[in-house]
């Protein structure tokens, strides 16, 4: 099997029970939809679970308007979940802001100067936060994510899908192939907030796994900043383990100075999928 070499494109790996097989080659499209009863339909029942079935299918360059939009609101989502809900996960940090808090009343004697101590410290979260964020955003933006037919559907062993409900794009996931190691990565998963919890992302993902099955591959693999746990139940869900976990990954745009350090901190998990032994 022969994939042409991955470009380098800017990273933050985004993605969405079981990973059942999913009919259907590269260039076939799928459908999701909610299990009918047991009993026969009725003409305006069938017609509701038409309304609600959701289409797997490639990337087309008329789609590219809405998957950027997709991609952005995702993105910009991760703002205020890494400045303020991140923080539940950084106890060091926790206790740094705490003794900051603490000194600000030792050394100012006001207890009014003390109590807008933590909204300082968290305005500079989120303010960190934002701009890390955005300068990720600007270059995936201005590398992957503005020419996906290039870095996506042109090359060998790569793909982008797009999920449709009702003739409109709601969700979006790519597969990058990796010849190093027989492996895919699964990237850019993101559904449209006013479509989750349908499944969307599920469908997305299995979508992933059987590419990766019917080219051979050995492993899926993906990178995730993701904060929610939800979203790590979801990998988790679909058949992948954890197999790393770093307090120090660098986004693109990160200056690492000492401020940046004390106010943006993420931390990046790694999981794989193993689909067959080399």
């Amino acid at each position: 099997m022969h994939f042409s070499s991955p470009k380098m494109v800017c990273e933050t790996k985004i993605v969405a029970d079981e990973h059942d097989a999913i009919p259907g080659t590269k260039k076939e499209s799928i459908m999701w939809s909610s299990p009918p009863s047991s009993a026969a339909l009725n003409p305006a029942e069938a017609k509701d679970v038409r309304k609600d079935a959701v289409f797997i299918r490639e990337f087309e360059r008329g789609d590219q308007e809405e998957v950027r939009r997709i991609f952005y609101e995702g993105i910009m989502e991760r703002i205020p979940n890494t400045a303020f809900r991140g923080l539940r996960q950084q106890p060091k940090t926790q206790f740094l802001y705490a003794l900051l808090t603490v000194m600000c009343f030792f050394v100012t004697k006001s207890v009014t100067l003390t109590c807008c101590a933590p909204i300082i410290l968290m305005g500079a979260r989120y303010y960190y936060s934002r701009k890390v964020i955005q300068s990720y955003l600007d270059c995936a933006l201005h590398t992957d994510m503005a020419d996906i037919e290039a870095y996506y559907m042109t090359p060998t062993g790569s793909c982008f899908w797009v999920a449709v409900l009702d003739g409109r794009v709601v969700g979006i996931v790519a597969a990058q192939g990796r010849e190093d190691d027989n492996t895919v990565e699964l990237r850019r998963m993101s559904v449209d907030s006013r479509y989750r919890g349908k499944g969307i992302a599920k469908t997305l993902g299995r979508r992933v796994l059987e590419f990766a099955v019917r080219n051979n591959y050995a492993a899926v693999v993906l990178g995730t900043t993701a904060v929610k746990l939800a979203a790590h139940k979801l990998y988790e869900s679909l058949g992948f383990r954890r197999t790393g976990q770093s307090e120090d990954y660098r986004l693109p745009g990160m200056s690492r100075s000492p401020l940046e350090r004390l106010f943006f901190q993420i931390r990046y998990s790694r999981y794989r999928l193993q689909l067959r032994e080399e």
